[in-house]
């Protein structure tokens, strides 16, 4: 099987994993992002590690992945890298980084100290970068940030008629974004990572005391959060008569806002709210299902008032101790900055692939008239070398590449990726079909032990949803059960009774969202998709990770 997206992986920083990049990339990477837009992500993220002072650029190799990569057609993330970060950075360790990116999954080893690991001078330029993090007590404060929201937003305000442009013209504007996106992956990036800073100090000084079940109600209910919005929207449009004129221009609005959004949203060939209305629409008809009881908002403003009551708590419980307590008190002001400004940076970046997606559309629609593509998405199977001949006199000579392309993700869809490996990963030949992976199906009384996602207790019927474009089973108060899941997902949340994700760590974006909802979540739940069955009656349990199948 020849797989065109497979990129040369890193000895250096030898361990490979798919967590928290599944669940930007669920499925195997098109060859058109795997050229045009990953390796801008790779440099952004360097260029995060370098402003904060974690890295210096000489020890990233030139020209090649080595923080992301593609291993048999799927992204991976070098958690060899983030493990070099924690322990360099003051305050915090491997096993931090691996808690809060990567969640409790099996089959990651130990991390062993290399040399060139450990660098003084790199620590204390991140002490100084963390002494700053705690300044930022509101997101609006991150004026690079909020520049880059206003940026994004004007270019969908302002965008042309790509139908009167020539092939070429649609070309050159959405090349001439692909820089755009470094900028903002890395500003992305560098918020990201700057988050586990005050969240780490919330964890550690709730662990000292003795009530770590203080930790997640503590960085729920922040507010400002941006990929929690469309879900705010949609319910405002759920309570209105779908068949009324003011549901036609509340809808045409809110794809103007949130249009960008959608699954598997860092794919320039996948769907989105805009492309596609019926999945939007799909979300709006189950929220429409449910009570009045279920509005996010409520959900939202009664997140907040527990965090400012457990505030007050864990504060009382350190007050003996100044330090502690000026610390503790700066690291929970500072958290409702960073939060929201984490899905806030990944927003910006959504609106601007959404601007790179659509003249790319418009050059595939053209191109299926001229019978070169099948789909209008096979723009996403074209290697960033080859759109000289797609613009060429000859693009037809592509076809047969094209198919043989899209039959391989097809093909590699189908497998279930190898979650972990050192150095290199076995041959994806070998890895087994989604659909032949056994598992033992948990009986009456059984449990699946988690991560605590958010907190809170619900009891309901489990609906097992693969697809987010399809939720027409998920009915109000139902448990909803995933395989991963990122903002797209989020609108699922608000009908549901509660939510169990097969992956998922602290600082997965659906679970900072799951918070600002209110529903109660599970995450890192493994194999829940395939051990849960569909219609069984489960708890879960926020507070404690466990998932329990009652009936």
């Amino acid at each position: 099987m020849s797989i065109v997206t497979d990129t040369r992986l890193s000895a250096r920083f030898p361990i490979y994993t798919r967590a928290n990049v599944g669940e930007v990339f669920p499925d195997p990477v098109a060859p058109a992002t795997r050229s045009l837009l990953l390796y801008e992500s790779e440099l952004g993220w360097r260029d995060a590690y370098v402003r904060m002072g974690a890295f210096e650029a000489d020890e990233f190799p030139e020209n090649e992945f080595c923080i992301l990569g593609v291993a048999g057609g799927y992204c991976y993330l070098n958690a060899s890298v983030m493990r070099v970060f924690g322990e360099r950075a003051p305050g915090l360790t491997w096993k931090a980084i691996d808690e809060q990116f990567f969640g409790a999954q099996p089959g990651i080893p130990d991390y062993v100290e290399q040399p060139g690991d450990s660098r003084p001078d790199l620590t204390a330029k991140l002490e100084q970068t963390f002494g700053w993090v705690f300044s930022i007590t509101n997101v609006d404060q991150l004026d690079q940030l909020n520049a880059h929201k206003a940026r994004t937003i004007e270019l969908r305000a302002s965008r042309p008629d790509f139908s009167s442009m020539s092939d070429l013209e649609l070309w050159e504007y959405a090349e001439a974004l692909f820089p755009v996106h470094r900028e903002l992956f890395q500003e992305h990036l560098f918020v990201t990572t700057l988050t586990t800073v005050p969240v780490g100090v919330i964890q550690t000084v709730a662990t000292a005391v003795g009530r770590p079940d203080l930790i997640m109600p503590l960085i729920a209910g922040v507010g400002q959060v941006d990929s929690a919005e469309p879900s705010y929207a949609m319910w405002a449009l759920s309570r209105l008569d779908p068949a009324s004129e003011e549901f036609a221009s509340g809808f045409e609005q809110f794809r103007l806002d949130f249009g960008s959004r959608g699954p598997n949203e860092w794919e320039a060939r996948s769907p989105t709210w805009d492309t596609n209305p019926n999945i939007a629409l799909a979300a709006i008809d189950r929220m429409r299902l449910a009570g009045d009881d279920a509005d996010p908002l409520a959900h939202q403003q009664q997140r907040a008032e527990e965090r400012a009551e457990t505030a007050a708590t864990l504060l009382a419980m350190v007050e003996a101790d100044p330090a502690t307590h000026g610390q503790l008190a700066a690291a929970i002001a500072a958290s409702g900055a960073w939060l929201p400004a984490r899905e806030r940076t990944k927003t910006n970046n959504i609106r601007l692939i959404q601007e790179i997606r659509i003249p790319l559309r418009e050059l595939g629609r053209r191109y299926v008239e001229r019978q070169v593509f099948d789909e209008i998405e096979d723009f996403g199977l074209v290697l960033h070398s080859e759109m000289e001949e797609v613009l060429g006199a000859t693009p037809e000579r592509l076809t047969e590449r094209i198919r043989e392309r899209r039959s391989t993700h097809a093909q590699l869809s189908n497998r279930e990726p190898e979650f972990v490996f050192v150095g290199s990963p076995s041959d994806p030949e070998t890895w087994p079909a989604r659909d032949a992976v056994e598992v033992e199906p948990l009986e009456v009384g059984d449990s699946i032990q988690g991560m605590p996602g958010c907190p809170g207790v619900s009891e309901g019927i489990a609906r097992v949803v693969l697809d987010s474009s399809d939720p027409t089973a998920l009915g109000p108060g139902d448990v909803l059960v995933a395989p991963s899941t990122d903002p797209s997902w989020t609108p699922l949340f608000v009908p549901a009774g509660g939510v169990v994700v097969d992956v998922g760590a602290a600082l997965s974006h659906a679970i900072i969202v799951s918070r600002e909802l209110g529903i109660p979540c599970v995450v890192s739940a493994t194999h829940a998709t395939r051990r849960i069955r569909d219609g069984a009656r489960v708890r879960v349990d926020g507070n404690t990770g466990t998932v329990t199948v009652l009936d």
